[in-house]
């Protein structure tokens, strides 16, 4: 595991505390995101009532920082399931700097905003906490949080989980990362572990920060989710 995220270590000592993945808004200053389409949207109200509604709910991973709108992880998801013939709307409900606590907060906000309720929500949060030390405890709590409020709406979940990089330490790293699979068991959520595996380790795939994947490195995480989302929308 070690050898695996040493570049992803180093970048977090580069980064921690910065603009972009760790950029969440002062209290009582925040701002809660526009829930966007992924793309262009579908002609006809039959046409979009027939197709599935995902929300990609999470942060700067999400929200595409660092690209295109239409080289967002959900533009590029949606692209995929239809490549795949399932017909599904996915909305971006990223914002670069969330943490788990930012999310929780604007989690009902954004649900109470669409127009029906999701065929399925993907919870992307973590990274920002783990960037800033927060205690795993508190990670644990918000997530808890947000799936119990989308179980208590019978909407399913899709977990894409972060890993905690090397240089924080055991003691931090042992219950962060068992955090995702947990709450997976627990909710009997979907789960893809690590968001960025085999992603941030190639710098070739990644921004210059070290960080958020680029076109391709997103191409390359949707290629591996598609399937896992594919799954999660079947009757």
């Amino acid at each position: 595991m070690t050898n695996r995220f040493v570049a992803y270590a180093g970048a977090v000592l580069l980064l921690q505390g910065l603009a972009g993945c760790s950029d969440e808004k002062k209290p009582g200053n925040e701002t809660t995101g526009p829930v966007t389409a992924a793309s262009e949207p579908v002609n006809g109200a039959a046409e979009i009532a027939d197709r599935k509604l995902v929300v990609a709910f999470g942060d700067s991973l999400y929200a595409g920082y660092g690209v295109l709108p239409q080289e967002s992880f959900p533009a590029r998801l949606e692209k995929a399931l239809a490549a795949r013939g399932v017909a599904a709307t996915v909305r971006n409900a990223g914002v670069s700097g969330d943490t788990t606590s930012a999310g929780l907060r604007r989690l009902a906000f954004t649900l109470d905003g669409l127009d029906r309720t999701p065929d399925l929500v993907m919870v992307n949060l973590g990274g920002n906490d783990m960037l800033r030390g927060i205690d795993p405890a508190e990670t644990r709590a918000n997530l808890t949080a947000i799936c119990a409020e989308l179980q208590r709406r019978g909407i399913p979940i899709l977990l894409t989980g972060m890993v905690a990089a090397p240089n924080m330490g055991r003691d931090y790293a042992e219950p962060f990362n068992a955090i995702y699979a947990d709450l997976a068991k627990r909710y009997d959520a979907a789960l893809y572990p690590f968001f960025l595996d085999g992603v941030v380790t190639n710098r070739a795939l990644m921004l210059p920060d070290g960080v958020h994947p680029n076109p391709q490195g997103i191409e390359a995480i949707v290629e591996k989710v598609t399937p896992i989302v594919a799954g999660a929308l079947e009757p």
